[in-house]
């Protein structure tokens, strides 16, 4: 296959000679995941249309709600817990409670949200993924 990389500063493996990047880089630093450039992200966590340097058509991939519902579920009960410990340990007011937990959630959402959609992305590309099909019966 020839996927073998070099270690980067961020200590993540990417692909020589500005190859396909491997799913960990590409999404952490939103790489397209054929050529690696910086494209696969116009906003926090809109795609691009398609790739500005190869063209990649980054509108023909479902990604779908899958990793905004799990993280809905994960986050949530990380700063649920978060919240509850700092109550029990410190009982602060209920306002510090709300100017602590809205950002850091709302900084949370927007990162791992990020980073799923990407992650999901670049593996559906480098496994060719595609909606499944139920063959006619003669």
């Amino acid at each position: 296959m020839g996927r073998m990389g070099r270690a980067g500063r961020s200590g993540l493996m990417e692909a020589d000679g500005g190859g396909a990047p491997t799913p960990a880089a590409a999404a952490i630093k939103g790489l397209c995941p054929r050529c690696g450039a910086r494209t696969l992200f116009t906003g926090p966590v809109a795609f691009a249309q398609r790739c500005r340097v190869c063209g990649l058509d980054f509108q023909s991939f479902n990604v779908g709600d899958g990793p905004a519902a799990l993280l809905t579920l994960v986050l949530g009960a990380i700063i649920v817990a978060g919240a509850a410990v700092l109550q029990v340990s410190a009982d602060p007011p209920f306002w510090l409670q709300l100017v602590i937990w809205i950002p850091v959630t709302a900084i949370a959402v927007v990162f791992a949200l990020r980073l799923a959609k990407a992650a999901l992305l670049v593996l559906e590309y480098r496994n060719a993924a595609r909606e499944g099909r139920i063959k006619d019966q003669p």
